[in-house]
């Protein structure tokens, strides 16, 4: 039992955490750099080692913060110079996530770090890789750095959140108000990187990829609200990793690819019956709209 809520919690930290995080991606019209973000991050895995010796948590957060910047520093130069946006995240995407997988091989020897398991992670091991302090069992590593993270971006958002929302929303008038757009940027992206190192041992990229995006394209079809809009976005994150859960429990499947699969079912949900922009509710509204008019002809 206390297996099974371990994996649970630990998939629901990351719906949140990612949720409300990619959120914000999902607005400012970013949410492909959330994919090269969850990938060069593994840059920064590799290179806390090298200078720790350790994968201890605080060493991967700080060496992912640093490569999550420069991956967004590198995509902003670019397109500043003439580089089409998608084109800037796939050159900064695939060259720093190369020079990772190059590096990983140096080490290969000297710890368990690779890029099959970086890439698909694997949720049910979270139990037994615990945090212990003065022989005291805490419970698994990855909920108190998940816990931990999400603190930190709830106090950002919090601190920052009239700043945030202006500089998603209307950028140049956020500037001309003396706000750090710039700042507020590069903040951002360090939240998505923290986000990022944290979920990436015990999920692997694929389920934070999903994470980041799809419970805020989902938030995104049912609200026009921002506040609303992060805290749906949170908790289509922690719904699709319960959904999720449940489905491989029942299907004997991956657990982390069957909470995505989750996340992408709500999103056609959403898509599909959205009370304003579900494409079925707009057809059945549009329907009703026709036979009201001939019945009053």
């Amino acid at each position: 039992m206390t297996y099974t809520l371990w994996i649970l919690l630990t998939g629901c930290l990351v719906g949140v955490t990612c949720g409300i995080t990619g959120s914000i991606l999902v607005l400012r019209k970013m949410a492909m750099i959330a994919d090269a973000i969850s990938h060069t991050v593994l840059l920064g895995i590799v290179g806390a080692f090298f200078v720790t010796q350790s994968l201890e948590g605080v060493p991967m957060l700080i060496g992912a913060g640093i490569v999550g910047i420069l991956t967004a520093i590198f995509v902003e130069m670019l397109n500043s110079s003439g580089v089409q946006s998608d084109a800037a995240i796939g050159i900064v995407f695939t060259s720093l996530f190369a020079l990772g997988v190059v590096l990983i091989s140096f080490i290969g020897d000297q710890v368990h770090l690779d890029v099959q398991h970086a890439l698909m992670g694997e949720i049910a091991f979270v139990p037994w890789n615990t945090l212990t302090i003065n022989g005291v069992n805490l419970g698994p590593t990855a909920v108190w750095m998940l816990g931990a993270v999400l603190i930190i971006n709830l106090i950002l958002i919090t601190l920052f959140y009239k700043e945030i929302k202006m500089s998603t929303f209307d950028p140049q008038f956020a500037t001309l108000i003396g706000v750090p757009v710039v700042m507020i940027h590069y903040l951002l992206m360090t939240m998505v990187s923290l986000s990022t190192v944290a979920s990436f041992d015990s999920v692997g990229a694929i389920l934070v990829v999903a994470m980041l995006i799809v419970p805020g394209a989902t938030a995104y079809l049912l609200t026009d609200r921002f506040l609303v809009l992060l805290i749906l976005s949170g908790g289509i994150g922690i719904l699709s990793a319960a959904l999720g859960y449940l489905f491989a429990v029942q299907l004997n499947v991956s657990i982390a690819g069957s909470m995505a699969v989750a996340s992408g079912v709500l999103f056609l949900g959403a898509f599909l019956f959205s009370p304003k922009q579900g494409i079925i509710t707009k057809k059945f509204r549009r329907t009703s709209g026709e036979k009201a008019v001939h019945s009053t002809m």
